[in-house]
C-alpha cells in the first residue's frame, strides 16, 4: 500500500459525509470509467451486472474472477478517482476465497467494494447473515493487513426476496444490517427499497451512511433522497442498460431505414475519445505490485474462477 492509495480510500470515505449524497453512476470498464469521470464523478463504482455483459457472462458472478482483476485493473489504470468494485456475494467457496480477492483488488488500487448477502444458488431464499459478516470480517482483515481502510458496502438483498412479507422487510433489513456493521460495514446499501418512509427510517436507524438504488425510471432526485437521509446514490446496471438500448435504436435506424440520425445527434469526435487516455501512462503504476503475466498464480485466482 502506498501513501496516494490510502489517501483515495480516506477521500472515498469523506465523500459519503458530504453536503450532497455521493452520486455513482457505475461503470463497467475503462472506457465508461473515464466517460463518467470526465462528467465530473468524485469516485468511480462498478456494476457487476454491466461488467459481466460486456464480455459476454451473465450477471451472477458467472464471469471469472481472472476477467473481473483484468477489468478492475484496466479501470484503475485509467482514472485518478478512488475505484470500489462490485464483488457480489464474494466470489469463491469461502469467506477466505474472498478475502484473497479483496487483497489483489488492493494490490489494483482499489480501495472500497460493495459485496452482498444475495440468495443461495438455484433458489429465492436469502442467505443467512452469518455467510456474508464472515466474508466481510474476512475483507476487512486483509485490508488492515495492507494498511488501507477499504470501504465495505454490505449491500442486502431483503427487498428482492419473495420469502419476506413486505411488513417485516425493513425489520429483518435493519437487524442484517447492524450484524454486518458489527463485522466491519461501513456502509448499507438496499437495492429495491423505494418507499420514502422506510427510505427515512432505515437512515435514522443506521450507524452508517445508507446507499440507495436510483438505476430506473422515475427514481427520487438527489435531493428528494438527500431529504430522506441517503449519504450515497448508485445507478448501478442502469447506466449500461440505457447504453445498450440507445446503440439497439443506432443499429434499427441504420439497418431499417438506412439513416444515421440518431447516433448524429450525440458523437465523441476521435480526439476526444482518444483524449480520455492520456492519463493512462501515468496512473499504470497503480497496479505495478500485481503480476501482468502469471497470473493464475495468484491463489484467488484459482479458486474462485470455481465458484
Amino acid at each position: 500500500m502506498n501513501h496516494e492509495q490510502r489517501t483515495r480510500a480516506e477521500h472515498f470515505h469523506q465523500l459519503h459525509a458530504g453536503p450532497t449524497p455521493l452520486m455513482l453512476p457505475n461503470a463497467w470498464d475503462a472506457a465508461s470509467a473515464r466517460i463518467i469521470e470526465n462528467a465530473g464523478a468524485k469516485a468511480i463504482a462498478t456494476t457487476s451486472a454491466g461488467m459481466a455483459w460486456s464480455l459476454g457472462y451473465p450477471d451472477g458472478e458467472q464471469m471469472p474472477v481472472q476477467e473481473l482483476l483484468a477489468a478492475c485493473r484496466r479501470i484503475c489504470n485509467v482514472v485518478t478517482a478512488p475505484v470500489s468494485v462490485d464483488i457480489e456475494r464474494g466470489y469463491g467457496r469461502d469467506a477466505q476465497d474472498t478475502g484473497e480477492l479483496v487483497g489483489a483488488l488492493i494490490q489494483l488500487g482499489v480501495i472500497g467494494i460493495n459485496i452482498e448477502d444475495g440468495v443461495i444458488p438455484g433458489t429465492q431464499t436469502l442467505s443467512h447473515p452469518s455467510a456474508l459478516c464472515e466474508r466481510i470480517a474476512s475483507a476487512r482483515a486483509v485490508a488492515r493487513h495492507h494498511d488501507v481502510p477499504l470501504f465495505i458496502n454490505a449491500r442486502i438483498d431483503t427487498y428482492f426476496s419473495k420469502d419476506l412479507q413486505p411488513e417485516v422487510r425493513l425489520e429483518e433489513t435493519r437487524k442484517r444490517a447492524l450484524a454486518y456493521v458489527d463485522a466491519g460495514a461501513d456502509g448499507i446499501f438496499v437495492p429495491g427499497l423505494a418507499n420514502p418512509d422506510e427510505i427515512a427510517a432505515l437512515a435514522r436507524l443506521l450507524p452508517v451512511p445508507l446507499n440507495i438504488y436510483a438505476g430506473y425510471p422515475g427514481a427520487p432526485s438527489s435531493n428528494e433522497l438527500y431529504q430522506l437521509g441517503v449519504r450515497r446514490i448508485s445507478l448501478g446496471c442502469g447506466t449500461i442498460q440505457a447504453t445498450l438500448a440507445h446503440l439497439a435504436s443506432i443499429a434499427a435506424e441504420a439497418l431499417n431505414e438506412g439513416r444515421y440520425d440518431t447516433m448524429g445527434k450525440a458523437m465523441l469526435t476521435v480526439a476526444e475519445a482518444n483524449g480520455l487516455f492520456k492519463a493512462s501512462a501515468n496512473n499504470a503504476g497503480r497496479a505495478d505490485n500485481v503480476p501482468h503475466s502469471g497470473a493464475g498464480d495468484n491463489p484467488v485466482i484459482t479458486t474462485a474462477a470455481s465458484s
